[in-house]
Formats: structure tokens, sequence, C-alpha cells
């Protein structure tokens, strides 16, 4: 296939752009890779702006390796030149062009070429490869259905990682050989632990470490998986610590924290406190190429000098020993913890065979340094919990055992207080990370489990690599390995007076029904002069302009007029009963005064029948 095509005429009428070739070193294996600047700038754009990336059908890098570990038989490969595979438009192809100085001598014409396949640099070449070959993979289902889910669920852009039987294996390499020839792709650097598999694929076709090798009798060498040491022959999981010297500044230490590559989480322990060094130096308002403070230096060295030991621990790659027999039942178990220093989060599985016996493994695990901004611990927690939840999703996802039960541990009671809560409302913080943890969880399969048993706790403390090794980090705690996992019953009711608890604020409207004249009769504290008021007011109500003093008949009018206001405001009940002639329920303020109405005036008078009173004698009720 060929993969650039030189160009007629390298200076056209309108203008035209070349893209930046870079040549990069792999050591590893003795190359030459040519990279293509896609980010390189002309007048302010790069061909990397202008290309769309497309949806990521990428697996995920934990996922896929999380799967490599679930049988104990493993195999790998890689697809030749990936990118190079797929073809570019014709009509795109001038934005590929580049020019090449024949033998590298700069003082003679350049001539110019197009690639006609996709680069390494470009941002659309990852999901136009992917979408090929899982179009290949959709339209090989029926035919090839092996190699069509490993090509779908186990490949991570070009290396492809699966975990089949003996007999599968065989089958795998198959197919999945044939998928990927029917799209002009070569499957090549095959590598098994299986010495059986191993030998049906020709020698050609083999990692470049087993291609000479005699499979019956010669060990198995080193391979890298997704940038893992991979020891075949013993079937483990190792580091290789190669670490140059840097500068002892925050730049040089940030370039050292960042070069240990463990995505799994398998020493996050150990490379936590490498991040606390990082952090304190950021909190203390170190530059980027200042030393080192000489209160940090001790610590610094320390961590360092102990890295090479990492040289030293190995992880089984499969979950479960190969003797361990028939599977019964798996569970999932997620433990997560805080402290002032960071928060972390481990997972374990828990396999159970026919036999009863029980076996743990450790599959993935977290550890972040806590916030430069001042949290409290039980948000920590919280924090921690919402990490193992989202752990629970991604690998209940994708790994391939049916059944699995889930459990959630904790040594926080008001975590779990929080998550069992039904009545109580939360501040933002809480309330937006219990609901997540809700959705995806129930609060059944939230546990209690003392600090002295929570292997998070290594997380969020971090261990020195000495400590680490001798820790129960990867084989869990010692309730797992029991025959039955025992649950302890603890108190998580919510304390009212937790913080994060929201207070609700009641507010109390009153509606003062009082007649708006008596609400300004309040403001007076003579009623001589309330009656005077009241007797002007009526007589400009009537027309009356005068303005002279009011007279004894006026003021009289008025203070009936006032009175029928407060019987009407404190007796409406019983005036609307006395006009129907009904008598008064016993529970009113009135029954004992036996009142009535009279003149339609609307105004309750006591009657005393035993005497001969003038109606003008008589007391109002007021």
């Amino acid at each position: 296939m060929d993969m650039l095509k030189k160009c007629q005429r390298i200076l056209e009428v309108h203008a035209i752009t070349f893209l930046i070739m870079v040549c990069i070193m792999q050591k590893k294996e003795d190359k030459i890779r040519v990279v293509f600047d896609c980010s390189a700038r002309c007048n302010g754009t790069a061909l990397n702006d202008l290309l769309l990336k497309g949806p990521d059908l990428t697996n995920g890098l934990i996922a896929v390796l999380c799967k490599f570990r679930q049988h104990q038989v493993a195999l790998t490969c890689d697809i030749e030149k990936m990118f190079y595979q797929f073809r570019v438009s014709e009509s795109d192809r001038d934005y590929l062009r580049f020019l090449w100085w024949k033998d590298g001598d700069t003082q003679k014409q350049p001539d110019g070429f197009r690639m006609t396949v996709h680069l390494f640099g470009a941002a659309s070449s990852p999901g136009c490869a992917n979408f090929g070959l899982r179009y290949l993979a959709e339209q090989s289902k029926n035919d090839l259905p092996l190699g069509s889910r490993f090509v779908s669920r186990n490949f991570y852009v070009d290396d492809g990682l699966s975990v089949p039987s003996i007999e599968d294996g065989t089958q795998l390499v198959k197919e999945v050989t044939e998928l990927c020839s029917r799209g002009g792709l070569r499957l090549h650097k095959f590598a098994s632990n299986n010495r059986r598999i191993m030998e049906t694929i020709p020698m050609s076709e083999r990692a470049t470490d087993m291609k000479n090798l005699d499979i019956d009798s010669q060990d198995m060498p080193t391979e890298r998986v997704l940038g893992i040491r991979w020891n075949v022959d013993s079937d483990t999981f190792s580091f290789k610590i190669s670490l140059e010297k840097k500068p002892t500044t925050r730049r040089g230490i940030l370039s050292t924290v960042a070069s240990l590559y463990d995505p799994l989480g398998l020493v996050a322990p150990v490379t936590r406190n490498g991040k606390r060094i990082l952090q304190e130096m950021c909190r203390g308002g170190v530059k980027w190429d200042d030393e080192i403070s000489e209160e940090l230096r001790p610590r610094w060295e320390q961590w360092y000098s102990e890295l090479y030991q990492l040289e030293n621990i190995e992880v089984p790659r499969c979950y479960y020993p190969a003797d361990f027999g028939e599977i019964c039942r798996v569970e999932l178990h997620h433990f997560s913890d805080a402290s002032t220093m960071g928060y972390g989060q481990c997972s374990y599985l828990r396999f159970v065979n026919q036999n009863g016996d029980v076996h743990c493994s450790l599959v993935f695990a977290k550890a972040r340094v806590a916030p430069t901004k001042i949290v409290t611990i039980p948000r920590l927690e919280l924090t921690a919990a919402v990490v193992s939840v989202r752990v629970s999703s991604m690998l209940k996802a994708e790994l391939d055992y049916a059944n699995i039960q889930e459990f959630f541990w904790t040594d926080s009671q008001v975590v779990l207080g929080y998550i069992n809560n039904e009545a109580r409302r939360f501040h933002t913080f809480v309330a937006n990370r219990v609901q997540l943890i809700r959705q995806r969880t129930s609060p059944e399969q939230w546990n209690y489990v003392a600090s002295a048993d929570n292997p998070a706790d290594y997380a969020s403390r971090g261990l020195s690599v000495t400590q680490h090794c001798m820790s129960t980090w990867f084989q869990g705690p010692r309730l797992l390995w029991e025959k039955e996992v025992k649950f302890q019953s603890v108190q998580s009711d919510l304390s009212k007076s937790d913080p994060e608890v929201k207070s609700c604020s009641l507010l109390v409207m009153k509606h003062d029904a009082l007649h708006p004249v008596l609400v300004c009769l309040e403001k007076f504290s003579s009623w001589l002069l309330v009656r005077k008021v009241i007797a002007r007011l009526i007589r400009r109500a009537t027309g009356d302009k005068n303005a002279g003093a009011s007279t004894v008949e006026e003021r009289q009018k008025a203070e009936v007029h006032i009175l029928k206001m407060l019987q009407k405001q404190e007796f409406r009940n019983e005036i609307y009963l006395l006009k129907l002639n009904m008598s008064l329920p016993r529970n009113s303020r009135l029954h004992a005064l036996d009142p009535i109405l009279a003149n339609d005036l609307r105004r309750a008078a006591l009657r005393i029948s035993c005497i001969a009173v003038r109606y003008v004698t008589l007391r109002h009720v007021a």
C-alpha cells in the first residue's frame, strides 16, 4: 500500500502549508518512528484545530488491563502500523503535504510529497482508525464471533489483550488474524503464557523476543503490556525503575513523580507520598526552578532512594491461582478512606470455590492528595466514597463475571449517616455526592469497617516501599479471607447538629385583620383625642368642610362608630349569630354576659332583666 505520493508541483498560485516531520527514537525497539507535528501553527492556525476528533471509540486503558487479569491464559498481539492502514480521501490529501530533502541536503531543491494515509500526530487519526477496526469486527461477528468480540472489547488502539481458554486461544488467533486480513491489516507480535498456543503461531508473527525462542525448553521473556512489564514465564507484573537524574527543583520533582507509570494503582500508597511532597512545595510558593527547601529535602531523598526497591515487587497477573479450582461465587469489595493528607480507594475481588476456599486480590486502587484548600474530614471521606462508586461502575461494566456481588466499606460513621439519611437535607457539596452514591448503589451495600482493618488507610496516608511490601495491600484485609464475611452493626444515625445538615428557616406570616382605622388609632394614648379625631374624619366623609371644633353630638357618634368597629373586629361570629336570633356557643367569651343587639347599631349590651334601666345607661361590651 502506497503511503505517500510525490507532488507534481510544490508551489502553486494559492498558498500551500506543509507539515513538520519529527523523528522519535524508540529505545525499547531500537527504531525510529515518524510523527507529524499537526499542532504546529502557521498564522495562528494548526491542522489539529481544524480536524474533528470524532467519537471516542477507544476502550479504556484501565478497563482493558483489568480484563487482561481475569483468567489463567493470557494472549497479546499488535496491529502493524495501524494508522497507516487506513487511507485518507483524495480531496483531503493536500492538507498532508510535507517537504523532503534528499540525502538531508537542505541546499538542494526539496521534493514535495502527500501522505495518502492517516498520520501519527493528527487529532482525527485515532477516531478514524478505531472506527475502521470496529467496522471490521461488526461485519464479521456472525462467522468470526471470537475474533469480533476480541477486537471490539479487548483492543486498546492497536494493542489487543485477551484471556481465553487454551482451546479458545488457538481458535481466537485464527479468527482475529482472518478478521484483520479482510481489512488489509496485519496482526503480529503475538505473545502468550501458554506454550500450546504459542506453538500454533508462525515464527514471523510472534513477539520480537519470542521469535528465536525454543518454546519447549527456554524460559519465556518479559514483555510490555500497555506500558506494564509482564514476566510471561512467571505470569506476574513487575516494575522497571529507570530514573534519569533530575534537579531537585519543583520542575524536576514533578518529572520524577510523573515518570512512575502505575495505571492500576498497584503502588498507589508509595506514589502518594511523592505527590504529597510536591504539593507541599506548591503550597509553600516554591517556583518551578527553585530548589527544594531544607525541611522537605530529607523526605524527598528518602522517598527517591527507595524507588528502586519497587523492582522487587511482583504482582500475579491473574486474580486467582492456577490450582484454585472451580469458582462458585465472585464478590467485589470497595474500601475508601480519607485523612488530612489525602484520600484513597481500593477494590478487591473475592473468590469462593466449590470447597469453600477463599482467595482475594487487589484489582484497582487510587490515591490522591487532599486539596490545598482546607476541607473537613467528613467531606474528604465522602469524596473517597464517591471515587469508590465511580470505580465500581467501571469495573462492573468491564469485568466478565456473572452475578457478581458488590460491597462498599468505610470507617466513617458520618458518611454512613449521610448515605442512609431519609429525612434531612444537606448543603450542596454533600447533597450532590450523596445523590450520586444513591443513584448507583443502595444504602444496604454500605458497611462499616474498623480503621485498623481498612486497607484504603494505606492509600490516604501513604506508605514507604518497605512498609508497602510488608502490608496486606495486595491481599486485602483479614475479614475478606474468612469463610463468611462478618458485617459490623453500628449506629449510623445522623446528628441534628451536623454542620452539613441544612437548617430550614420557617417564615411565619401573621395576617393582621385589624381595620386600618383601628391600626392608626393604636398610636393615640388619649381616648378623648381619639374621639375628636374620628369625629373630624366622619365630618369630612360626609362632605362637611367646616374646620371648627367637633360638637358633643359628633363626638358621641364617633364613639359609637369606634365601638362598632371594635366589636366587629373581636366578635364577628357572635354578632352574626345574634342577628339570626341564635344562642352563642358555650366556648364564646360573651356567653356568660347574655349580649343583645339594639337599635341596629350592632352594639352588644349586657341584658339585666331584673333592673329597669334606660337604654342609654347600658355599658358597652368592648
